[in-house]
């Protein structure tokens, strides 16, 4: 069943909760479609009076907050072996060539990763937790994890719902227009990410095979002086 049918059939209570607790356990770092959610429930609000788009822009941004917060402190907590058992139990996006791709953008970015990170569907799932490993400050994380949640959760919401409302009769006739933008961009993102961590590892295998020769020949024996010269 379509996301958007499924949804007319839930009260608008429960689609203010699912919205919120979707994106906030994505946030935290499980695999969740939290984005396409989002956007099947904003198209709702545009074409059923039910569904307020504030209250359902609040409790998406909520979400996104509290979860990417939960997270940071689950990553702080765990260190580097929670990242270990995160790639055994979800070895498609925390492998070690994704993590590594998202560590260089955190030791590039800083805390702007944690911003950014929130319009990339894979960055979006290690945020949080990743910021945590890697001991950022919290108050660091904390104005960059609010100002990401707000601009992306009430943002998306906002533009999806107007979308909606200008264009109600042509979106009835294709309903799968705002979620194949949604999975557009999230399949790119993803795309993108999975590229930049393959050059990542590829450079550090590189790197690291140069390291090892040099190494090798800095420990190789020296001949011995012939004594009759």
């Amino acid at each position: 069943m379509h996301v958007q049918e499924w949804l007319e059939t839930v009260p608008a209570v429960s689609i203010y909760a699912l919205v919120g607790v979707v994106i906030g356990l994505e946030s935290l770092g499980i695999p969740l479609p939290g984005e396409i959610v989002l956007v099947s429930a904003a198209l709702l609000s545009s074409q059923h009076g039910e569904l307020n788009p504030v209250v359902l822009g609040i409790c998406a941004t909520a979400g996104a907050i509290i979860g990417d917060s939960i997270g940071y402190a689950i990553g702080r907590k765990g260190g580097r072996p929670l990242l270990a058992w995160l790639e055994r139990k979800f070895p498609k996006h925390f492998s070690a060539a994704n993590v590594g791709s998202a560590e260089q953008s955190f030791q590039k970015w800083g805390m702007w990763a944690v911003f950014f990170g929130r319009f990339v569907a894979l960055l979006r799932i290690f945020a949080g937790p990743l910021a945590g490993v890697l001991r950022m400050p919290y108050w660091k994380f904390l104005i960059a994890n609010v100002l990401g949640g707000i601009i992306w959760a009430g943002g998306t919401t906002a533009v999806i719902y107007y979308i909606g409302v200008v264009a109600e009769d042509w979106l009835k006739r294709f309903s799968y227009f705002g979620l194949a933008i949604a999975v557009l961009i999230g399949v790119g993102s993803m795309l993108f990410v999975k590229r930049r961590a393959k050059k990542s590892a590829a450079a550090r295998e590189a790197e690291n095979g140069g390291e090892s020769e040099s190494t090798a020949a800095d420990s190789a024996p020296v001949p011995a002086a012939d004594p009759s010269h």
